[in-house]
């Protein structure tokens, strides 16, 4: 399993047209260098020498570099943004199966508004390198040194002008990614609690009204938007401490080619006209100065405007350079922060080495053992020597006070978490050596925390199965739950669609549709935590009888009302992680212990 974000891995497939594109960028550079040469017999030829007979020709060079910039560009970019977006598009979808792969104890310490910037904004960054920021770091070097080149090849002495300053600005642009660096792995870490702290809220609405806790909640966003304002203007205040040091450059640079060579231009054409170079004066020192520029042969007006044109080829990527600088670091954050998880490692993992089609041949018939089964987490002993036997078809009830055990041992039987000591059994096999998604699968839940997706009521029953369930099934399993007189009067009945967690179902209502959730699954085991606690008593009592009636499933009822379980072949009653008691209903009515008091309290 990756332990960090092989980046390569999914560049890799597309290397070919980002060979292309490059191949591209090289062409249009290279026209773009080509215009400058131009533009020099332009002047030097057509307009001074008088050859007017070569204008035309130079007419079309530039009209023919315009066209073949506009293809290579148009080449490079389509080129580029379709390979990012796929790139980002995979690099998410790992993200998402690598997120997946994690055991429950990953997600009890991370809250859900930080993995989604890492979802969304950090691969945002990533696509951003991919798209358009890389080739443009990679276009700025190819044209740096083409450009270079046919300076030096021009006036290799008033070349050392830009190449001077060109240094200087990039020294100053990496000082300038040292210090955005640390700034944009704080910019991100507050993004996640402000996302955070607004979907929590935005989840919560209904509570926050219901305690008039509103002003509370809006001085919380307001502190976590003020820190992200901070450390963006902290961002700012780097960018705009360093960037206008570039910008100076890249504005002086100009004038200062001008200037000298100018000058050179000028002692050339004085020593055309004849002079001696014998001058006084602010004269003199300007005929020195420009005659020093000079090499091999005069400096002409058409070659000072194309040096000139090749100098404007450099400033443009000294003023990429903040910009580029300022994203790189931010795609820099983001890969470290994707690395964080994928350094992490699910404690759960199928070590079965069982095929999962060839264990499926096998028929399940839900037999439960847990043997001397023992967990703690964070220090706290949850279960404690918990020891059990449930035959195949058999029904067992699981009462006990808040905090007792009950939902883990249904989170152990899953494997959600693993034992810390003993050992849980399937149909006599360990469930370790059990794969993971059969063992899964072989279990049907009705839990505490009802969890019900934005999706028609059909689609949330036909949950991970909605190309093989038949749609009579859906039907037949809302009715067993009691679930569909209220569904048929629905405008669209199951084809509805409900909102975001069952938003506009009332608590009953909720319960029942996942309910008939595991109805539909029809597996060996299935599992009713506390889930028919929004019920009302009649409506609880029909269940029951549906339930009751099931053959050939185990079943696990965890409850807190005496009539949920009253009718298990086995109840057991937790306490502080242990089983205090054990028995029939009958039996434990008799024993006068914790159920006995349970039952007077509630009759």
């Amino acid at each position: 399993m990756e332990t960090k974000l092989n980046l390569t891995k999914h560049v890799r497939p597309y290397v070919a047209l980002y060979s292309v594109a490059i191949l591209a960028m090289a062409f249009s550079t290279w026209l773009d260098m080509i215009a400058p040469i131009i533009v020099q017999h332009i002047v030097d030829d057509v307009l001074i020498a008088h050859q007017m007979d070569l204008l035309k020709m130079l007419l079309l060079g530039i009209l023919g570099i315009g066209v073949g910039r506009c293809v290579f560009q148009y080449t490079k970019e389509f080129i580029c943004d379709w390979c990012g977006s796929k790139i980002a598009s995979n690099v998410r979808i790992d993200l998402f199966r690598k997120i997946q792969s994690l055991s429950a104890n990953f997600f009890d310490g991370i809250n859900s508004g930080e993995l989604m910037s890492r979802v969304k904004d950090d691969v945002d960054r990533i696509w951003d390198i991919a798209a358009y920021m890389g080739i443009l770091i990679a276009e700025v070097l190819l044209r740096v040194v083409i450009t270079t080149f046919y300076m030096m090849r021009m006036n290799w002495k008033l070349s050392m002008f830009p190449l001077a300053l060109m240094l200087t600005a990039a020294f100053i642009a990496i000082r300038m990614e040292k210090k955005l660096d640390d700034v944009f792995g704080d910019i991100a870490q507050e993004n996640s609690e402000l996302n955070n702290t607004a979907a929590e809220n935005l989840a919560g609405v209904r509570t926050v009204k219901a305690f008039a806790r509103e002003d509370f909640e809006r001085k919380k966003f307001h502190k976590h938007n003020q820190k992200y304002y901070e450390l963006n203007i902290t961002q700012s205040k780097i960018f705009v401490h360093y960037n206008p040091m570039v910008q100076m450059i890249t504005r002086l640079l100009p004038a200062i080619v001008l200037f000298f060579g100018g000058l050179a231009v000028i002692a050339g054409r004085a020593e055309n006209a004849g002079a001696s170079g014998e001058y006084s004066g602010i004269v003199g020192v300007a005929y020195s100065i420009g005659k020093a520029f000079t090499v091999g042969h005069d400096m002409t007006v058409g070659e000072l405007l194309a040096f000139l044109q090749y100098v404007g080829n450099i400033v443009w990527p000294m003023e990429m350079l903040g910009w580029l600088t300022n994203g790189l670091s931010s795609a820099k954050a983001s890969v470290k922060r994707l690395n964080k998880i994928y350094e992490q490692t699910p404690n759960i993992v199928d070590e079965s080495g069982i095929d999962e089609e060839l264990f499926t041949q096998f028929d399940v018939n839900g037999g439960i053992t847990f043997d001397d089964v023992s967990y703690e987490a964070n220090g706290r002993k949850i279960l404690d020597g918990v020891s059990f036997i449930l035959k195949p078809g058999q029904t067992l009830g699981i009462m006990g006070a808040t905090g007792s055990g009950k939902t883990t041992i249904i989170n152990l039987l899953k494997r959600m978490y693993d034992v810390g000591s003993g050992r849980i059994l399937l149909d006599g096999v360990d469930i370790r050596d059990i794969p993971l998604s059969a063992l899964r699968r072989s279990i049907a839940c009705v839990m505490q925390d009802i969890f019900l997706f934005s999706d028609t009521i059909e689609g949330n029953i036909r949950l991970g199965e909605k190309e093989t369930m038949p749609h009579s099934l859906v039907i037949k399993s809302l009715q067993r739950a009691k679930a569909w007189p209220f569904v048929s009067k629905m405008k669209e009945a199951e084809q509805t669609v409900i909102g975001e967690r069952g938003i506009g179902l009332s608590g009953g209502q909720k319960q029942r549709i996942t309910i008939a959730r595991a109805l539909a699954r029809k597996t060996p085991v299935l599992v009713l935590d506390d889930s028919t606690s929004a019920l009302d008593t009649e409506t609880e009592q029909e269940i029951q009888e549906v339930l009751n009636s099931l053959t050939g499933m185990t079943k696990i009822i965890i409850g807190h009302r005496i009539s949920s379980v009253r009718k298990a072949d086995k109840i057991i009653v937790m306490d502080k992680g242990r089983i205090v008691e054990e028995g029939t209903h009958d039996e434990l009515l008799k024993l006068g212990g914790l159920y006995k008091e349970t039952y007077d309290s509630q009759h």
